[in-house]
């Protein structure tokens, strides 16, 4: 294992998350002009649920998509598989951005959306998990908090660059534009993104993961026979952050316009504010996790969060702009915290034969089950139960879970 981390082999573990939460912010930021575009014409609401119903199969891909480059980087590289799913998500990315509208396809126009969604998912089922298995293993022990969260940084930079691109649009392109075509530049950019991560992961470790031991049978194989509770525990875990994380930082851009009223422009904006501000929190709580311990910090802010997410809420709900951002800065500190120091917790619970596989499995489960139909859930909620706090309860049934599984195990169940 190296102890040192060049400037590439930073910005290489993190350039794939970049792109590809990149992709995924700007479509759930664009998500109601998305629906107006390719699904027949209905109410709004109907609408904004379609989109995010087609964001939710993208994330149902995830669990397979892990599994697929979970076995790359376990039986040919981690940085093979890496270069193989920043690929996978570049192409359709960009496709997206050109495909016509239900106007001209017809009925193919959802169906083709769908599609490339899928592709996307399951590259995003592969690429952060191996991102953060390949430069937390390159770590010295008491470093491993912050550089995991520097690969999860990759994510947070991504989402937030979504947000500044879909704000920028908002203020400088006239009345209308970005829901006739402007949403589909941000799809443009992100091929560029895309050829960048290529050329930095070109060749990137490889004599160092030529001589690592590689399983002699199938790592998905090995995974669930004898790591099947790990699984399990990574799963459980991950729970809070699926949850948390798409509804306050993807979703919450469609609740603000929806429940409080507020001017797309002005909701990005503030969640731009939001996503800045989620780089020190990280940073912050992973050199904490470096001293006091990573399960420490985990209990913590799942903890808090059952007890905080409707009073942050409640905030959100107010009518001033200083509430609003007041609330969300407070989901910055508790989802911040928790991903922070995610990385080199899941890292370090599973053994490194199966390390790629396993966490690929565990995490995405999570995230590809729940935190994909996070924003189709609460909008659906919110919209029958008439309740503009359904979202906080998700929050805190999320905490809950997490916080229980962290308490009821003080040690990950590697066998």
């Amino acid at each position: 294992m190296a102890a040192t981390n060049t400037p590439r082999l930073m910005a290489a573990g993190a350039i794939g998350n970049l792109l590809e939460w990149y992709d995924f912010a700007v479509y759930g930021y664009f998500a109601a002009a998305i629906g107006r575009a390719f699904f027949p014409e209905q109410d709004k609401v109907a609408q904004v649920l379609a989109a995010f119903g087609v964001f939710a199969v993208g994330f149902m891909m995830r669990p397979i998509g892990g599994a697929l480059f979970g076995h790359v980087g376990d039986r040919i590289g981690r940085s093979a598989a890496l270069t193989l799913s920043v690929t996978a998500m570049a192409v359709p990315t960009f496709l997206i951005g050109v495909l016509p509208g239900y106007d001209v396809l017809g009925i193919s126009a959802p169906l083709l959306l769908t599609l490339l969604r899928m592709l996307q998912g399951l590259s995003v089922g592969g690429e952060y998990t191996t991102s953060i298995v390949f430069l937390v293993e390159r770590t010295r022990p008491e470093r491993r908090g912050v550089v995991g969260a520097i690969a999860d940084l990759g994510a947070v930079s991504g989402i937030l660059l979504g947000s500044a691109t879909g704000a920028v649009l908002e203020w400088v392109m006239p009345a209308g534009a970005v829901d006739d075509w402007g949403w589909r530049i941000p799809f443009w950019i992100g091929l560029f993104v895309g050829a960048a991560g290529l050329v930095l992961r070109r060749g990137l470790g490889q004599g160092e993961e030529a001589a690592a031991r590689r399983p002699e049978r199938p790592p998905l194989l090995i995974t669930f026979t004898h790591h099947w509770r790990v699984l399990v525990y990574l799963a459980g875990v991950s729970v809070y952050g699926a949850v948390g994380f798409y509804l306050m930082f993807v979703y919450i851009v469609s609740w603000l316009q929806l429940a409080d009223g507020i001017a797309p422009a002005t909701a990005l904006t503030i969640n731009t504010i939001s996503m800045a501000l989620l780089i020190p929190a990280e940073l912050g709580m992973a050199w904490l996790s470096d001293r006091v311990g990573r399960r420490a910090v985990l209990l913590a802010v799942t903890g808090l969060s059952v007890v905080a997410a409707w009073p942050l809420f409640w905030l959100m709900h107010g009518h001033a702009q200083w509430m609003i951002l007041a609330g969300q800065i407070g989901f910055v500190v508790l989802v911040g915290g928790y991903y922070g120091c995610l990385p080199a917790f899941m890292v370090e619970a599973v053994t490194k034969e199966v390390r790629c596989t396993a966490i690929a499995l565990g995490y995405n489960v999570a995230l590809g089950l729940i935190g994909g139909v996070s924003p189709l859930a609460a909008t659906w909620l919110v919209h029958r139960t008439d309740n503009d706090f359904s979202p906080a309860f998700m929050i805190m049934v999320a905490g809950a879970i997490s916080f229980l599984v962290l308490l009821l195990f003080r040690r990950a169940p590697r066998e």
